[in-house]
């Protein structure tokens, strides 16, 4: 079975939200969000993105500003660029890529959809248990 690869081209402008359901290479610009759950998302050499992520491998050889959440993998590349965070299990950022940004390398990627974001309950602190001192007992020696 012969996999379905698109290609936006470098004059190609999108704003707004991209969603699809085979593999993608975008050369052009996209802002606003991209969602490839299942499928390999490719920022070609002269892709510009100003837009969240969210698929299942992310290889970036452009120019990323947001965040990018894989379910596999996020590579950067020579010459790519990202300025975001990034989650994924695995990670692969290049001599002479540029990062800026935090990393989280779960084994599982987080809840793609906004409506799942949740601030986490605080933890319960365990308290320290202290045993009570000894009380002091007088000894008399000889009588």
């Amino acid at each position: 079975m012969e996999k379905d690869i698109v290609n936006i081209g470098k004059s190609v402008v999108i704003k707004g939200e991209l969603t699809g359901s085979e593999d993608l290479t975008i050369e052009g610009h996209v802002e606003g969000t991209i969602q490839l759950r299942e499928y390999v998302l490719t920022i070609g050499p002269n892709g510009r993105i100003k837009a969240q992520i969210f698929a299942k491998s992310v290889v970036v050889l452009g120019e990323v500003i947001g965040n990018v959440t894989a379910s596999e993998k996020v590579e950067i590349r020579d010459n790519g660029s990202v300025d975001g965070d990034l989650i994924a299990p695995r990670i692969a950022i290049a001599e002479g890529a540029h990062f800026r940004g935090s990393v989280d390398m779960q084994r599982k990627a987080a809840p793609m959809a906004k409506a799942d974001l949740k601030p986490a309950a605080p933890a319960a602190v365990p308290q320290p248990t202290v045993a009570p001192a000894p009380s002091p007992v007088a000894h008399r020696v000889g009588a």
